[in-house]
């Protein structure tokens, strides 16, 4: 039976690597941190261990007698106040584990990361959209893609390390919160877009991202990167209907605001979040993101060298999602 170890594990997307790891029948460790909820992580047959992704030499020790076989790094930071933090945890954090796991001798056969789309940028963003391949120059514009970008790039600079590398574009599905933002407000009957030039959105469900991860761990080629998106493209209003579809259809307003406007709205939130210490939505970062017209990715190579094959499209992601919600009285 394998052993594996996946941290991140308490968050949206890790809690469903180990419940599908569990499935599998694997032996699985669950990276936790004391302050995270462990909502997700019930099943008795997972073993709970504190890992401190901060300091190698305590993490050598926390992890020193252990044996894992599979690793998925799925832990990261996704808001922050402050850039210092992301760089902090998804970069030196990423190199922490990555050092102490190899300084460790582990005999791992795969290492995971989950990367993100986020790490290229606005690239080919003049009209017709090209796809983002992997030949195409990464050029991050958030503290968030700049530090998945430096955690890739370090991962290949440590001897002797199985890893992969998977870059999901947007994820969403049950236990996701940002997208969770706007169902709410189609719910409470607005609808906020921005931009008037055409955006092309991508988008892939939880659990196709899972489905990568255990192909990767499997047979995927070590040093490789791979795009995961549900192989279709779309538009935010494509995306804002079928959620108001499963809301019952509510009466809309529709917004759509200019990027200045945006700019506006996400400085003041930057701010208020440093005034109150509290992380907000609207941040530089959403700005970047929001602004950013082209997430088209070429998934072919995931496709081809892994079997991925998308088994949830979004009509069918949304349901799903918002019906979750609906059980929890939209509390969330």
């Amino acid at each position: 039976m394998s052993n594996i170890l996946i941290t991140g594990a308490t968050g949206f997307i890790g809690s469903f690597i180990v419940e599908e790891a569990l499935r599998q029948g694997m032996n699985v460790w669950a990276a936790v941190r004391k302050t995270s909820s462990k909502a997700y992580l019930k099943d008795p047959r997972i073993h709970l261990t504190e890992l401190n992704l901060n300091d190698k030499e305590e993490l050598k020790h926390q992890l020193r007698g252990l044996h894992f076989d599979y690793v998925v790094h799925a832990a990261g930071v996704t808001k922050s106040l402050h850039a210092s933090d992301f760089a902090k945890t998804n970069t030196e954090g990423t190199r922490h584990l990555a050092e102490a796991l190899t300084e460790l001798q582990m005999p791992l056969r795969k290492f995971v990361f989950i990367s993100s789309l986020s790490i290229f940028g606005p690239v080919h963003e003049e009209q017709p959209y090209q796809e983002i391949t992997e030949d195409d120059q990464p050029q991050p514009n958030t503290a968030y893609g700049r530090s998945k970008l430096a955690a890739e790039e370090l991962l290949a600079e440590i001897p002797g390390l199985p890893y992969v590398i998977l870059r999901p574009t947007g994820v969403y599905g049950p236990r996701e919160r940002d997208y969770f933002m706007m169902v709410k407000s189609i719910r409470s009957h607005t609808d906020f877009a921005v931009g008037f030039k055409p955006q092309v959105i991508t988008f892939v469900f939880v659990t196709d991202v899972v489905q990568a991860v255990f192909l990767a761990l499997d047979h995927g080629k070590c040093g490789r990167k791979y795009f995961l998106s549900d192989g279709c493209e779309y538009s935010s209003r494509t995306f804002s209907d079928l959620v108001r579809q499963e809301l019952g259809n509510p009466w809309l307003l529709r917004i759509k605001a200019p990027i200045w406007l945006l700019r506006v709205i996400t400085f003041c939130g930057e701010w208020v979040g440093r005034l109150t210490g509290k992380v907000t939505a609207l941040n530089n970062d959403k700005y970047h993101i929001m602004k950013q017209r082209n997430w088209r990715c070429d998934i072919r190579p995931a496709r081809e060298e892994l079997g991925y094959v998308p088994k949830v499209q979004l009509a069918e992601g949304v349901r799903l999602t918002v019906a979750w919600y609906r059980e929890r009285n939209f509390k969330f």
